[in-house]
């Protein structure tokens, strides 16, 4: 992990310490609300439905043990609204149609930008918030307003058996490049940029407003395939690939040009038409031509200002070494164990490492009775203890809204898994229908249409028996409370979309979308298969999907060991109709108009 220095932790501290006095001032009238909500929002503090909610920082997902600790800690002791103010919260929500789990508070939400969240921290709070995650080198900077937000990778970045070159470092400098830049601190809409360093992309890349694919050439010089302009919510968009190859000595000197460009083009009168993809789709080649120009000017004119030197590279990528194994590490040798249990998780949540000693392993935060990606206080804390114990003091938050711990000696997992088990964090269903992406929704955010806890509790409820998920195999679930796609609805094999419709929470279905995956194929959005749905009906309409699926699928002929064909190469080889007729069958004869 990065290791902050003497002037990054004054840095944190100082910022800190800025908002403890703007917030004395706001308490005290010398600042009205719409000259405070600025100052909070760039460290991270919005106000959603009922409470404000905080949003902490995790760079490219990578966390400490100490970190995770600290967060606990602000679960359990900040995450605590007024009684008064949660039982109305609570009673509003017992208004609306639809089971689904009680709002709770003392826990911590992992997002699909590897960031952490929390939903009930009275503001009155924030400034002792903000001095705690700054003792141990974390804030809610670039995590809100328009700017470059939280850079995100792959949560295999430095241990993946197909890596070429480990992004983090890229990544990390990427962060000190883009944290408070003069000129971009105001763009027209947030900007958001991902990398990877393998062949298969983990980390969406053709998603993103920038998407970075580190690679070598035939003379094995390393260098960045770059894409500009992806984007989900009301129009979504794959990026375009600008650059096949660029040193990566000049990264930031062309990004340079390429949010330069879009600063002074982009559309500030439409909110919906400010992101950098309007203006990719609107002028193609011209915007391409137009970074150019930018980027050569930076290299000629300016003399190159942005050029990473090799010591400034060497310096940061020596805090991306394999962190070194305590001294005494306990070992379990599970050589003769025969735990079919063990087995399926070892099969389901460990992947392969670059050092064939170690492991990667995933916790999931799958499971009945809390939301996707929730945390509650004391599993924050177990959590802690698990990735001290177990990976060297270090944890990966996960697009998919789950735990990596990245260091695990093969030795240990089955003590392990014993543990995180006994924590209810060992279902072994990473990849599976019911590991599924879902945005807080109506039960939080003041911007959504529907909510998407309840829908995706329930199809979480019908889909719980581990062999018909494995039978099932990978399939991607995302859902999304509003257009704006925190829950990446676009890009997954099933999509939910909430939708208001005379106010009333309906729900929208797609097919066939695409993060970009090596599974997956290449990055696209699934298509619409007909008019919205009850929430009471879409946990129906899924299975109908589901069983077309089963009813349909064929040995995979080209596939090794002659496995079933997947959900997503049985919707390729058929087409949507199937399965779009197989959705329309479950509506309910009430809603058919809807």
């Amino acid at each position: 992990m990065y290791q902050y220095t003497d002037f990054d932790r004054q840095f944190v501290k100082l910022r800190a310490a800025q908002h403890r006095d703007q917030l004395e001032r706001w308490q005290k009238g010398q600042l009205a609300d719409e000259e405070f909500r600025p100052l909070r929002l760039q460290n991270g503090w919005y106000v959603q439905r009922y409470a404000p909610m905080l949003r902490v920082a995790v760079p490219y997902g990578e966390i400490s043990s100490k970190q995770l600790s600290v967060l606990a800690k602000i679960a359990k002791d900040y995450d605590q609204p007024e009684a008064e103010l949660f039982a109305n919260a609570q009673s509003q929500q017992d208004l609306l149609p639809g089971k689904s789990p009680r709002l709770i508070k003392g826990y911590g939400h992992f997002t699909t930008r590897q960031n952490v969240q929390f939903n009930w921290i009275p503001l009155d709070k924030s400034a002792d918030v903000m001095d705690l995650l700054a003792s141990v080198d974390m804030h809610g900077i670039q995590t809100s307003g328009n700017c470059i937000r939280n850079i995100t990778t792959d949560e295999l970045a430095g241990v993946a058996v197909d890596e070429v070159v480990d992004p983090r470092p890229y990544a990390e400098i990427l962060r000190q490049w883009s944290t408070l830049h003069p000129e971009f601190s105001f763009l027209p809409r947030k900007f958001k940029i991902a990398i990877t360093g393998a062949t298969e992309d983990r980390a969406a890349i053709g998603w993103h407003d920038v998407g970075l694919q580190l690679v070598k050439n035939t003379q094995g010089e390393v260098g960045f395939k770059v894409w500009v302009g992806g984007g989900m919510g009301r129009t979504p968009i794959i990026g375009t690939l600008v650059r096949e190859f660029l040193p990566w000595q000049h990264i930031m000197n062309y990004l340079e040009a390429v949010v330069r460009v879009y600063n002074q083009w982009g559309r500030r009168d439409n909110i919906y038409k400010a992101r950098i993809k309007i203006l990719v789709k609107a002028e193609g080649q011209r915007y391409i031509d137009e970074v150019e120009t930018e980027y050569q000017e930076i290299i000629t004119l300016d003399g190159a200002p942005h050029t990473i030197t090799q010591a400034e590279f060497d310096r940061i990528s020596s805090c991306f070494v394999e962190p070194k194994s305590p001294a005494e590490v306990q070992t379990h040798d599970h050589a003769n164990l025969s735990d079919p249990a063990f087995d399926r998780w070892v099969q389901q949540n460990v992947a392969l490492h670059k050092n064939p000693k170690l492991r990667a392993v995933s916790l999931s935060f799958k499971r009945l009775g809390l939301a996707p990606g929730d945390a509650t206080a004391e599993q924050l804390e177990a959590s802690a203890a698990l990735v001290a114990k177990y990976s060297r003091n270090e944890a990966r938050v996960t697009h998919s809204q789950n735990l990596v711990l990245p260091w695990v000696p093969e030795s240990q997992l089955f003590a392990l898994w014993q543990e995180a088990k006994a924590l209810g964090l060992a279902s072994p269903n990473i990849g599976l229908l019911n590991d599924m992406i879902a945005c807080p929704g109506g039960d939080y955010c003041a911007l959504a249409n529907a909510r998407a806890i309840p829908v995706a509790a329930a199809i979480s409820e019908r889909y719980q028996d581990l062999d018909e998920l494995d039978d099932l195999g990978p399939i991607d679930l995302h859902i999304s409370g509003c257009i704006n796609s925190c829950g990446h609805h676009h890009s997954g094999h099933i999509g939910i979309l909430g939708v208001d419709k005379d106010g009333k929470e309906w729900y929208q279905v797609t097919l066939g979308g695409s993060d970009g995956s090596a599974l997956s194929g290449n990055a696209g959005a699934g298509k619409v298969v007909g008019p919205s749905f009850s929430s009471a009906e879409v946990p129906e309409v899924i299975e109908a999907v589901i069983n077309k699926y089963l009813e349909l699928r064929q040995p995979g002929a080209n596939s090794q060991n002659g496995r079933t064909e997947y959900f997503i190469e049985t919707l390729r080889r058929v087409g949507q109709e199937p399965f779009k007729l197989a959705a329309n069958s479950a509506r309910h004869s009430e809603s058919a108009l809807a």
